[in-house]
């Protein structure tokens, strides 16, 4: 970096010269979530997105002590993305095994869910209690998208009771923002590879068909079409058969 690109550096997010100081703890969390979203922008790994995304959670709201991306499909299935331990993890899988808990349910409907104590928790009583004895007291999930019946969400997790507060809330609402646009950046990436993938490995069974039967690629492409249409199967997965196993 240029001693020029250096000075603009350390200027971003300093005050101006009018500045009293009176709302210095937002100015420093107002600067850390433009770093947090720089850094974000720097990230081409997707995986390594999510899981700056996850850090930055934990380092930012106050009581979190662990935390994961859920990915919700058809209201029941979950999994963990960037979990920062087995925690998060055993946790998402006590909302898929048990059928209930803060993302299968009132987060479709809410942005923001707090479980303050999950002993004394009654929305979801079979959860909680499982939750508890996996060792998280307390949770708060953050809407990320939803998209139908699936979800994505930012969830963090504390180890005591009553460990979130309105400020947790109100800075993890700001965090869970960036965080949206770089989970909508990550999945767009991951979509993007996938078709690279898909379109590259329908060129090959093309490649197949127009040596094997001496035709051209439109006709090539046309039985590939015709052969999904009858055995209901998608392009992709009888373009797969037919190069991995001729």
């Amino acid at each position: 970096m240029s001693e020029h690109e250096q000075s603009l550096d350390k200027g971003r997010g300093e005050p101006s010269s009018s500045d009293t100081g009176t709302t210095l703890g937002m100015d420093e969390l107002a600067t850390k979530l433009s770093e947090l979203a720089r850094s974000l922008q720097e990230q081409t790994n997707p995986d390594d997105t999510l899981a700056a995304v996850v850090r930055a959670a934990i380092d930012l709201v106050p009581g979190a002590d662990e935390g994961s991306i859920s990915v919700v499909v058809g209201r029941r299935d979950v999994t963990s993305e960037a979990a920062s331990s087995s925690l998060p993890e055993r946790v998402d899988a006590l909302q898929a095994e048990t059928g209930e808990g803060p993302c299968l349910d009132a987060a479709y409907e809410q942005q923001t869910v707090r479980v303050p104590d999950m002993r004394t928790e009654t929305r979801w009583p079979q959860f909680a209690r499982r939750a508890y004895e996996a060792g998280a007291l307390g949770m708060l999930s953050f809407q990320l998208y939803v998209e139908g019946d699936n979800l994505g969400a930012l969830n963090l997790y504390s180890r005591g009771a009553d460990a979130f507060t309105d400020e947790s809330e109100h800075v993890g609402l700001l965090l869970a923002a960036h965080a949206a646009i770089a989970y909508a950046g990550a999945r767009t990436e991951q979509q993007l590879a996938l078709a690279v993938d898909h379109r590259d490995l329908i060129g090959q069974a093309k490649g197949i068909l127009m040596e094997r039967f001496d035709i051209d690629a439109n006709a090539a492409f046309e039985i590939l079409v015709t052969f999904s249409q009858q055995s209901g199967m998608k392009l992709f997965e009888i373009a797969n058969r037919l190069v991995h196993r001729r």
